[in-house]
């Protein structure tokens, strides 16, 4: 049941206010003045708050601002039979949801109010798949090598840095420039991802830059390329090795400049874009064989992160086996499966060339194939075949 807060010296309102209310199924609480108010805003989460602006001891915008500051995501409706467009404006422009008018258009507020729950109802809800993102999104493990990635991007986040990050395939790279995404100044705005291995190189430059209607046979409507849709935020280049030499000149231009042209167009668009780009490619051997400018590398490459395949840091394969068993089970809706100390000795055993990507797979064939509780055995039976090369 939803809970609203009524804030108003004038008792009739708030007895009126609440019958309404409880009629329509909502919980209400009542307080006479703005010092009251704010006491029961301390002590409980609304999900809307009604409140008079004309009030003795604190003037209601006061109690909005304090409000915000409590309880920044909750919806305040401010009311007022004093109200002019001036005072309206005020309101709104210091944080409230909406200002209405005494006498009250009941339908009005009634209507209100529901928007409003509704708003804080999908804040909420994006607050919840925000966090369940970013517990998909963790960098686990405590080993040196680890650690030091994520001093690194401590270090790093916050600045405005362009990141080259290396390593092999499925060692989690884009974990890393997620959280160097979530560490800066960005972090509100769009994390967009390009995997450029991904992309047919004679698309690349419409996926990057986007196009003009008309630009090229399918070309049927104006579209915006990831560039634009990353302005203000954090663009990730994933397997930039893999780029084209066309598309590498423009992406210069781009990061020289802060403009890009969509393809067809003639037009300069102002972009502001932080690049975080990825590779398994060896950069030196790919600038000597001619494959990838030299000077867009020292452009991507104020800082280098390295990330280490896992069987460089196999003490982490405890945690990263409980993290991704806790994982898997919640989204199968089991209960968590047990995993063997024998178990954890057989994995560590293993190669994992294909490393993180690779050890998550097996975990949750292990999951899906073993009984009550994973074993050493288990591991020797479903294991990958090409993770049984024992270590050397």
């Amino acid at each position: 049941m939803a809970r609203i807060l009524v804030i108003d010296d004038e008792e009739s309102i708030r007895n009126t206010l609440q019958e309404i209310l409880e009629y329509e199924k909502y919980s209400v609480d009542l307080s006479e003045d703005g010092e009251q108010g704010l006491e029961l805003v301390k002590k409980n989460d609304y999900n809307v708050i009604l409140c008079d602006i004309k009030m003795p001891k604190m003037d209601g915008i006061d109690v909005l601002e304090r409000v915000t500051r409590l309880q920044p995501d909750t919806p305040v409706i401010m009311i007022s039979g004093h109200g002019n467009i001036d005072t309206a404006v005020e309101s709104i422009k210091k944080g409230a949801y909406d200002f209405i008018e005494k006498p009250l258009d009941l339908n009005r507020l009634l209507i209100t109010i529901k928007n409003a729950q509704d708003k804080s109802t999908l804040v909420e809800e994006t607050k919840r798949l925000k966090q369940k993102v970013s517990k998909n999104f963790q960098m686990v493990g405590s080993s040196a090598s680890l650690t030091q990635v994520r001093q690194m991007v401590e270090r790093v986040g916050p600045t405005e840095a362009r990141v080259l990050i290396t390593g092999e395939n499925g060692t989690g790279k884009e974990l890393v420039a997620r959280q160097l995404h979530e560490m800066s100044q960005r972090k509100s705005s769009s994390f967009i991802e390009v995997n450029c291995a991904a992309i047919p190189s004679e698309l690349i430059e419409s996926e990057l830059f986007g196009h003009e209607k008309g630009a090229f046979t399918s070309a049927n409507k104006q579209r915006k390329g990831k560039f634009e849709q990353a302005n203000g935020g954090t663009l990730f280049l994933d397997e930039i090795g893999d780029m084209s030499l066309s598309a590498q000149s423009k992406v210069l231009r781009a990061l020289q400049e802060n403009k890009i042209t969509r393809v067809g167009g003639d037009k300069d668009i102002d972009v502001n874009v932080r690049i975080v780009a990825a590779t398994n490619k060896n950069m030196d051997k790919e600038i000597e064989a001619n494959r990838f400018r030299e000077d867009l590398y020292h452009r991507i490459s104020v800082i280098l992160i390295n990330v280490p395949p896992l069987r460089e840091r196999i003490e982490d394969i405890p945690e990263l086996a409980s993290f991704f068993t806790e994982q898997i089970c919640d989204e199968y809706k089991i209960k968590p499966v047990k995993i063997t100390e024998d178990a954890i000795e057989e994995l560590q055993k293993l190669q994992w060339t294909g490393n993180i990507r690779e050890f998550r797979n097996v975990i949750e064939r292990l999951i899906i194939l073993s009984n009550e509780q994973i074993t050493g055995k288990d591991v020797k039976s479903f294991a990958h075949p090409l993770s049984t090369t024992k270590k050397q």
